[in-house]
C-alpha cells in the first residue's frame, strides 16, 4: 500500500512517516523543498515528491499511485491561516478524487460546539468538513491538547509551571481538556490506514483523564519534582492578554500562542468512544496525563526530541549574492580566524552552536536581543535547538532557521527574529595548507530607512559580538580537539578574561 504523508517535516508528520516505513507501507513525503529531508535518516531510501497545497498544480504528480492520503497540514501562525487552510484544503481534495486516493486521514481539532468557536478550533473543523464532503472516504481524527517532547501545547505547560511558581491566571485554566499523549495520536493513525474500505467520518481521540489546565500545571509540577504551584483564576485576563503572557514566558511566539489560548478558552473533552468499536487501545492502554509527561520530560533530558512544533518553515527568499538584485543594498561582517584545531574539531563546535551552548560570545547582548524579539511578538530565544550535538536542514534554531548546511563545511542560518530586513548568518570551515580556518559571514539586506538606520544602530557592537564569536569558536575547537586526545583543558588566557566572556 502505497500512502502520502503530507507535513513530512513538521511535528506529527516527522513522527508518523518512518512509524509507516516500518509497518511496511511504501511511503511517498509532500515537501516544498525536498532538500529539508535529505540529511534525515529515516528518509533515505523513501520517495520524497516536491509540491505544496497551496499550488494545486503540483498535487496530481504527487497523489498518482497513492492508496492512503495523510493530510497533515495547518498554516496556524501565518497572517490568515483560516483562508490559507481552506484553499490548501480545498485544492487537495480535489486532487485526491482526481488521482482515485481511497482515503483521506487528517488530524483535526474538537469540534465546535453551540456556535462559540476560536478561530483555530473553526478553521481546524472547516478542513475537516471539506475533506469529507470531498467524493473521498475520510477519516478524521479529532484531538484536543496534544502532549509530547517537543509540542507546542507540552512547551507551553512546561515553561508556564517551571517559571511560574505562583501565577495569576485567567479563568479558563479551570475549563476540562482531555489530553491526549502523542504516542498515542501516532497508535491512531497508523491504524486509520487499515481501517475496512469505506469507512467514513470523525472520530474523537483522547487520554483516559479529563483534567483542567490548571490540574495540569500542578500534575507537572509533581511528575518534575516541583513544588505545587499557587495558581489564582481572575477574570481581567482576556485571551489576548493571555496569549501575550505566554509569548513572554514560553517559546511559543505569540502568533502562534494567540490561537492555541483561544482554542482552550473552550472546554475539550471527546463526546463519544465510537473510535474503539473501530481500533483497539494502544498496546498497554491508553497513556496518562502523568505517564505523558514523564515520558516527554525523559525524552527532553536525554536530548532525544523526534520532532519539534518549531520544526515546519515557511518559504523564504534566498540568500542575496547580488548588491544591485538586493535593492543595492547589502551590508556584510566578516571575521576569519586561522585555528589550532582539526577542520572536524572545528565543524562539531560548529554544529553544537546555540541551545544551552549560547553563542559564544557577549551572553547579555545575545539574551537582550531575544527579550526584545520577545517583547515584539517574535521567537526569541527560547525554541533552543531539538538535538544538542546535531542539526538537520529546516530546523529551528533559537531565532534563526538552518537555510543550508554541508556537513563538515558550512552552516548558514537565516534570522527569523523580528527585523527590518532579512539577515543570514555563515560560519564555514575552510583548510589551506594543511592549517584549518574559521571564516564567519553575517548578511543584512535591508528594508527601507528603518533597514538602514538598524544596521548603522547595530554595527558598533559588531566587533564584540561577531569578533568575539569567532575567537571563542576558534578556542573551542582547540579546547574540543585536546579533550578528544586525552590532554587536559589548558588556559589559553588569564581567567579574568574568561570570566568577563
Amino acid at each position: 500500500m502505497r500512502v502520502l504523508v503530507t507535513g513530512a517535516t513538521g511535528y506529527i508528520g516527522g513522527r508518523l512517516a518512518p512509524r509507516l516505513a516500518q509497518a511496511g507501507y511504501a511511503v511517498r513525503c509532500l515537501s516544498r523543498s525536498p532538500r529539508r529531508l535529505a540529511d534525515v535518516p529515516w528518509a533515505a531510501g523513501m520517495e520524497v515528491a516536491e509540491g505544496d497545497v497551496t499550488r494545486p498544480d503540483t498535487l496530481g504528480p504527487a497523489l498518482a499511485g497513492v492508496d492512503v492520503a495523510y493530510y497533515l497540514v495547518h498554516a496556524l501562525g501565518s497572517a490568515d491561516f483560516e483562508a490559507a487552510d481552506r484553499a490548501g484544503a480545498a485544492a487537495f481534495a480535489a486532487a485526491a478524487r482526481a488521482a482515485g486516493v481511497r482515503r483521506i486521514i487528517y488530524l483535526g481539532g474538537p469540534a465546535p460546539e453551540g456556535g462559540r468557536s476560536s478561530a483555530h478550533l473553526r478553521s481546524r473543523d472547516e478542513v475537516a468538513r471539506i475533506l469529507l464532503d470531498s467524493g473521498v472516504p475520510t477519516v478524521v481524527l479529532r484531538a484536543a491538547v496534544i502532549l509530547g517532547s517537543g509540542s507546542a501545547s507540552f512547551e507551553m505547560l512546561r515553561y508556564l509551571t517551571e517559571r511560574l511558581p505562583a501565577m495569576v491566571t485567567p479563568r479558563w485554566v479551570e475549563n476540562r481538556i482531555q489530553p491526549i499523549a502523542v504516542r498515542d495520536v501516532l497508535h491512531y493513525l497508523l491504524a486509520a490506514a487499515r481501517l475496512p474500505a469505506g469507512t467514513h467520518g470523525d472520530f474523537d481521540i483522547g487520554g483516559p483523564d479529563v483534567l483542567t489546565f490548571a490540574e495540569m500545571m500542578q500534575r507537572y509540577a509533581r511528575v518534575a519534582g516541583l513544588p505545587p504551584r499557587v495558581i489564582v483564576p481572575v477574570r481581567v485576563l482576556t485571551p489576548r492578554l493571555s496569549a501575550y503572557w505566554v509569548g513572554l514566558v514560553t517559546p511559543v511566539p505569540g502568533a502562534l500562542a494567540r490561537p492555541l489560548v483561544a482554542s482552550l478558552v473552550h472546554e475539550a473533552v471527546c463526546r463519544d468512544d465510537r473510535i474503539s468499536d473501530l481500533v483497539p487501545p494502544p498496546p498497554g492502554g491508553r497513556t496518562g496525563v502523568d505517564a505523558a509527561i514523564g515520558l516527554a520530560l525523559s525524552r527532553i533530558r536525554a536530548g532525544a526530541v523526534e520532532t519539534r512544533w518549531s520544526s515546519a518553515a515557511a518559504p523564504s527568499d534566498p540568500l542575496p549574492t547580488d548588491p544591485d538584485w538586493a535593492g543595492g543594498s547589502l551590508y556584510t561582517d566578516v571575521r576569519v580566524a586561522e585555528v589550532d584545531a582539526s577542520a572536524g574539531g572545528l565543524w562539531r563546535v560548529i554544529e553544537a552552536v546555540g541551545g544551552e551552548r549560547g553563542w559564544y560570545s557577549f551572553p547579555l547582548a545575545w539574551a537582550v536581543r531575544g527579550w526584545l524579539d520577545t517583547l515584539a511578538g517574535g521567537v526569541g530565544l527560547r525554541r533552543g535547538r531539538r538535538d544538542p550535538d546535531r542539526l538537520h536542514l529546516g530546523e529551528a534554531l533559537d531565532f534563526w532557521r538552518v537555510e543550508e548546511i554541508e556537513r563538515g563545511r558550512l552552516l548558514r542560518l537565516r534570522a527569523e527574529m523580528r527585523l527590518p530586513g532579512r539577515a543570514w548568518l555563515e560560519l564555514r570551515v575552510r583548510t589551506d595548507g594543511g592549517r584549518t580556518r574559521y571564516a564567519q559571514r553575517a548578511v543584512f539586506r535591508p528594508r527601507g530607512l528603518a533597514g538602514h538606520l538598524y544596521w548603522y544602530a547595530v554595527s558598533p557592537f559588531h566587533a564584540v559580538v561577531f569578533g568575539g564569536m569567532a575567537r571563542n569558536i576558534a578556542r573551542a575547537a582547540r579546547r574540543h580537539d585536546r579533550r578528544a586526545a586525552g590532554h587536559p583543558d589548558r588556559p589559553d588566557r588569564p581567567a579574568a578574561a574568561d570570566a568577563a566572556t
